[in-house]
């Protein structure tokens, strides 16, 4: 008992790391914050811009869309840091991941959006187009607004899964949580820095996961009163 708690809840290491963790704490919130509100932005865009029909338009959204669900993260974020510089492209490294994974998950938000738009009763449709109002009217105003209530809890453990993969970017040496942790972790030869890693992330996500819990709760309310 007293080797492990030697090697994952060594005090003195505890003491001395804990200014650089709350630093990658606050790199880590601010990125996946960043991530998560870009991404569920791109998403619904993409969705939006979809349900017109414009044939060209839907087969670019459909094949980027696949093509950034079919790759795993890591790969799509190891490819926009150290592949695109031999054809003239350079991101830092909190460029890269900010792109990157808000790319990865506009596309899945976009297939949530896009779901959630096409179990819109038609004659919500019909009954707007029939008061003269536009389709980019009805689509905006009337429909999108139901979609997005109906797949609010798809959504929140889409972003909630999204935020966690911050940790990816320690790969290419932002100094978030996970990076600080590795690197405390070689230099003391103790794994205590990991462990501390592991409580930020409980902090950071255990509130989100709660009220995912609870919007999973809301939702048969919210389809079986009509919205």
């Amino acid at each position: 008992m007293e080797r492990f708690l030697s090697s994952f809840f060594d005090l003195g290491v505890w003491a001395r790391y804990t200014p650089e963790m709350v630093q990658g704490f606050g790199i880590t919130l601010l990125l996946a914050a960043v991530i998560v509100a870009s991404g569920m932005i791109a998403g619904v865009i993409l969705a939006a811009a979809r349900t017109y029909g414009v044939r060209p338009l839907n087969a670019a959204i459909v094949v980027l869309v696949d093509v950034l669900r079919a790759v795993p993260p890591l790969v799509s974020l190891v490819v926009a840091y150290f592949a695109l510089p031999f054809v003239g492209v350079t991101l830092p490294g909190y460029v890269a991941a900010w792109l990157t994974l808000s790319l990865v998950l506009a596309a899945f938000v976009e297939e949530i959006v896009f779901g959630g738009i096409a179990t819109v009763p038609r004659g919500q449709w019909d009954a707007a187009r029939s008061l003269g109002i536009s389709f980019s009217l009805a689509l905006f105003g009337v429909v999108l607004p139901q979609a997005l209530r109906m797949t609010l809890a798809p959504l929140t453990n889409r972003a909630i899964a999204m935020a966690k993969n911050t940790a990816l970017a320690s790969v290419i040496a932002v100094p978030e949580l996970l990076n600080k942790a590795t690197s405390a972790q070689a230099a003391t030869a103790n794994t205590t820095p990991l462990t501390m890693a592991a409580v930020g992330y409980l902090i950071m996500f255990v509130p989100l996961v709660i009220a995912s819990r609870g919007l999973e709760r809301r939702y048969p309310q919210q389809r079986s009163s009509g919205v």
